[in-house]
């Protein structure tokens, strides 16, 4: 029996690119991975006691555009004078 060629591709190859404070910065983040064509979701984080009133929000980006988006997200950051916290490291989804 012949297995489909979709079976032995990789799926799971998300980054959680940085994570981000600032409201305005996350629009302007959006903005330009989305001019660039750079495919990402915002995974929300859940307010803890101590820190309710800061919204914290991190960008997910495919391994393969990584370098590109975390080009884009510094020279935002530079550029506007926000604070960024960059993780790089891979998404711990678990989809199946």
């Amino acid at each position: 029996m012949n297995q489909p060629l979709y079976t032995t591709l990789k799926v799971h190859n998300e980054m959680e690119l940085c994570e981000i404070y600032d409201l305005s910065c996350k629009a302007l983040i959006e903005q330009a991975l989305l001019k660039e064509r750079i495919s990402f979701y915002i995974r929300w984080a859940k307010p803890s006691l101590f820190h309710r009133r800061r919204t914290a929000c991190t960008f997910c980006v495919n391994e393969s555009a990584a370098a590109t988006a975390e080009d884009i997200v510094r020279s935002i950051c530079d550029e506007g004078g926000y604070t960024v916290k960059f993780l790089l490291r891979r998404s711990q989804n678990q989809y199946l």
